[in-house]
């Protein structure tokens, strides 16, 4: 699998699933972090249309990488915060 680093965005903006080839509209934000590569606090993020959450999420989980998922909106919100 290749699940791209940055999110990308559809022709009108909205950003799009990470899974391979997808192209659906983001409805959720998948945090983690490779704790041999990143310090505890980092998050890197990937982005889940519906039907790709429970796949993504299974795949970094596996892997120990997983920290959290939040809804797309509810993570926009709090980067707004900031």
């Amino acid at each position: 699998m290749n699940f791209p680093d940055s999110p990308a965005e559809s022709a009108a903006g909205a950003p799009v699933c990470s899974a391979k080839g997808c192209r659906a509209d983001a409805v959720w934000v998948l945090a983690w972090n490779n704790p041999k590569l990143h310090t505890p606090e980092r998050r890197k993020t990937w982005l889940a249309c519906d039907g790709h959450r429970e796949h993504l999420s299974s795949f970094l989980g596996v892997r120990g990488f997983l920290k959290d998922v939040v809804a797309l909106a509810e993570w926009e919100s709090s980067a707004a915060d900031r």
